[in-house]
């Protein structure tokens, strides 16, 4: 995608953009953007791989059995969390024949919801307000995008998996008068609780274009065909029938068998699996039927939305909004400024997961040859602030990285490799199958790279959100390798020592807690919490500079002012920014109060590829 830019005058070394890029007006009454996600720091958990709480729940092999690679061959176990990621463990070495990449998708590690629940106040500690949860219905990849069914946890998540199991056999599963809360299911509602308790939103993950095929209806079909009474739920091509020699073919979601996509109409999904999603999303809503939605999550990222026609998301986000008028909805639409705009009207979503945010970012931040400059950055920053109503800005998903990426750190190391912003053929070659794919931790230039980033997401117009282990320096190409055990300081890890062709690395590498990295999070998550011009204030760029690599800003709320100030070279530079008149001093990154000279400019000295955030002294 690209977007409108400015002409680059030669004899203009410094561009100022005086105008006010967002309006101050983020009201309350903007109802469809929820006010608390305006002021949210957002925490992604894929739960299988966050923190084994309870051993006793374990997966077993036969709890994968309709997932990639289809293999229920023995021998086989749950993973050990602190291994050597590329390195097989003897149990996988005994498969003759199976490579890393067969190996990393059987691989279950044991993540729970109580590991989650027992990082709840790791969570409240690093600054977190919001936390999103990859799937967690029933389901038996690890990622959980093919559930079972979404009226229950899947019971490796929760303390009886074998109780839960009868339960689940024991009801019609489209029937909601026959469900039970398992007791994966009072933990959900379990961490919800807790997580409110420390000021935490929860909000799940739903995945309403396609199922599993394990799943009971989609089963049903295929054993009763055209008698089966959910004939109609699925995409069906064709009917077996033994007298012809036809065979029952079916559409999965972009041709992929393990995921059977739900039919559609003219509005969307059809009358059935409608009905049964509707039922599911009152379940977790508002768990009681009570009209306590206190009780249930506080909204839904939906999977592959682009997927659904927007009929059914019209109907759907007006029954989520009448069970929880402050219900965050927030969509999977990787595309394009313009292609957003429909979802984003008011009448579907509060928000995308903003990947153009994420583009723009790795362009100006990671890329060193195809870099952009500052005042294409600006351009693009402001392309994606300006293409919606003026609150939506405020409550976006600014991610850096996420499940389907690369980690934050791998794509620093790897910025000149693809483009981020070419997505489909990032998706091919930001991997670790990939032979050019760099698989090594960071060095501290490309780690400085990462924070600075990090300084601007923090800082910036929209809700940050963290992708698990990132602050803790995680590394990882894309999937699967984005998805390793969260790095926690009370576990010894092996160094990363093998190569993803089973070769020994030239230098192993340590992997722990990166404690300034950690630190640096911390401190740029608290400044934004405690500063409401960085949650909800007007934007207004006040420089950049092409050619030493400079961009500064400004946040402000009422007679609160906030200037933010970037150096994305590797050199020191003498920094002159025009923020107006006053007393300056640092909340982030400087030393000393400065004070704004006649015209209205302060300078400052800035080390390469840092960043500092100054504070107007009130009544200056």
């Amino acid at each position: 995608m690209e977007v409108g830019t400015l002409r680059h005058l030669a004899s203009v070394v410094c561009l100022l953009v005086l105008t006010g890029l967002v309006s101050s007006a983020v009201r309350a009454d903007d109802s469809f953007v929820p006010e608390w996600s305006k002021k949210a720091v957002w925490y992604q958990i894929f739960p299988e791989r966050f923190r084994n709480g309870d051993p006793s729940n374990d997966p077993r092999l036969v709890d994968q059995d309709g997932s990639w690679p289809h293999s229920q061959a023995e021998p086989w176990q749950v993973h050990p969390w602190t291994s050597d990621w590329y390195r097989m463990q003897p149990y996988e070495k005994a498969h003759a024949g199976k490579d890393i990449w067969f190996h990393l998708q059987r691989r279950r590690y044991g993540g729970d919801l109580q590991g989650v629940i027992d990082k709840l106040d790791y969570l409240r500690d690093l600054g977190i307000n919001a936390v999103y949860l990859n799937p967690v219905f029933m389901a038996p990849s690890s990622h959980k995008y093919d559930a079972y069914v979404y009226q229950h946890i899947d019971p490796t998540f929760g303390p009886d998996p074998e109780g839960d199991r009868r339960l689940i056999a024991s009801e019609k599963p489209d029937d909601p008068s026959t469900w039970h809360w398992t007791a994966a299911d009072k933990l959900a509602l379990e961490l919800i609780r807790q997580a409110h308790l420390r000021g935490i939103r929860v909000v799940f993950d739903g995945v309403f274009n396609h199922m599993g095929m394990t799943n009971p209806f989609f089963t049903d079909v295929v054993k009763n065909q055209q008698a089966s009474p959910y004939r109609d739920w699925f995409e069906i091509k064709s009917w077996a029938d033994p007298a012809t020699g036809k065979k029952f073919e079916y559409q999965g979601w972009f041709g992929v068998k393990e995921l059977p996509n739900l039919r559609q109409d003219e509005k969307g999904i059809v009358t059935g699996p409608r009905e049964y999603i509707l039922a599911i999303t009152r379940r977790w809503m508002d768990p009681s039927g009570q009209g306590r939605p206190q009780e249930g999550i506080d909204g839904w990222r939906l999977d592959v939305a682009f997927c659904v026609k927007h009929a059914f998301w019209k109907d759907w986000s007006r029954l989520v909004r009448s069970i929880n008028p402050e219900a965050y909805m927030t969509a999977e639409v990787i595309d394009t400024v313009e292609a957003n705009k429909p979802y984003l009207e008011g009448d579907e979503f509060s928000a995308v997961m903003n990947y153009n945010f994420a583009f723009t970012c790795h362009d100006f931040f990671f890329a060193r040859r195809h870099a952009i400059r500052a005042s294409k950055f600006d351009s693009r920053l402001r392309e994606i602030r300006e293409a919606y109503a003026p609150q939506v800005a405020y409550g976006m998903q600014n991610l850096l990285g996420s499940h389907d990426t690369a980690r934050v750190a791998s794509n620093v190391v790897n910025a000149d490799l693809v483009a981020m912003r070419d997505w489909h053929a990032y998706c091919e070659k930001a991997k670790g199958s990939n032979p050019e794919y760099l698989t090594r931790k960071p060095t501290p230039e490309e780690r400085q790279r990462q924070k600075l980033a990090v300084l601007f997401q923090m800082t910036y117009v929209g809700a940050p959100m963290i992708y698990y282990g990132d602050e803790v320096g995680m590394w990882g190409g894309n999937d699967p390798c984005c998805r390793k055990p969260m790095v926690w300081d009370d576990l010894k890890y092996e160094a990363e020592a093998t190569l993803p062709d089973q070769k020994p690395a030239a230098r192993p590498d340590p992997v722990e807690v990166d404690r300034d990295l950690l630190e640096h999070y911390r401190r740029c998550i608290a400044l934004r919490k405690t500063r409401p011009a960085l949650q909800v204030g007007d934007y207004r760029t006040l420089l950049a500079d092409d050619r030493r690599g400079l961009f500064a800003f400004q946040r402000r709320l009422g007679d609160e002012v906030v200037v933010v100030v970037l150096n994305n070279s590797p050199a020191r530079r003498n920094v002159r920014v025009p923020v107006g008149p006053g007393t300056w001093e640092p909340l982030l990154g400087g030393n000393r109060p400065l004070k704004a000279r006649a015209c209205g400019a302060i300078r400052l000295d800035l080390e390469g590829r840092s960043g500092v955030v100054l504070v107007r002294r009130p009544g200056s």
